[in-house]
C-alpha cells in the first residue's frame, strides 16, 4: 500500500515562494511518472508539474517558468518549487502518478492572497 502524504503549503502574498515536498513510503520503486496536481475551488485536478522518462520535467503552461519539480529518489520524497506565487495559483496541492495511480493523500493548501 502507497502512501502519499504532502507539506509545505501555506498563506503567502503575490510575488512570494513556497517549497511543497511530497513524502512516499510503501512499494514505490520510483520516482519516474510522479507528479503534481491541484484543485482550486469549484474546478477540476489539474496536472501542473510531472517526471518522465529519464528524470525529464514537464510543466503545465500556467507554472512554466515559475515552478520547479525536483526529488531526492533516495528518500523517496518530491519536491516543488513555486516562485512568483499569484492568487490564481490558491488551491489544495497533490502529489500522485501522471496515471492518478495511487489513493489521494490529504494535500496541502496553498492561499496566495494580499
Amino acid at each position: 500500500q502507497v502512501q502519499l502524504v504532502e507539506s509545505g503549503g501555506g498563506l503567502v502574498q503575490p510575488g512570494g515562494s513556497l517549497r511543497l515536498s511530497c513524502a512516499a513510503s510503501g512499494r514505490i520503486f520510483s520516482l519516474s511518472g510522479m507528479g503534481w496536481f491541484r484543485q482550486a475551488p469549484g474546478k477540476q485536478r489539474e496536472l501542473v508539474a510531472w517526471f518522465t522518462g529519464g528524470g525529464t520535467t514537464n510543466y503545465a503552461g500556467s507554472v512554466k517558468g515559475r515552478f520547479t519539480i525536483s526529488r531526492d529518489i533516495g528518500k523517496n520524497t518530491m519536491f516543488l518549487q513555486m516562485n512568483s506565487l499569484k492568487p490564481e495559483d490558491t488551491a489544495v496541492y497533490y502529489c500522485n502518478t501522471v496515471n492518478r495511480s495511487y489513493a489521494w493523500g490529504q494535500g496541502t493548501q496553498v492561499t496566495v492572497s494580499s
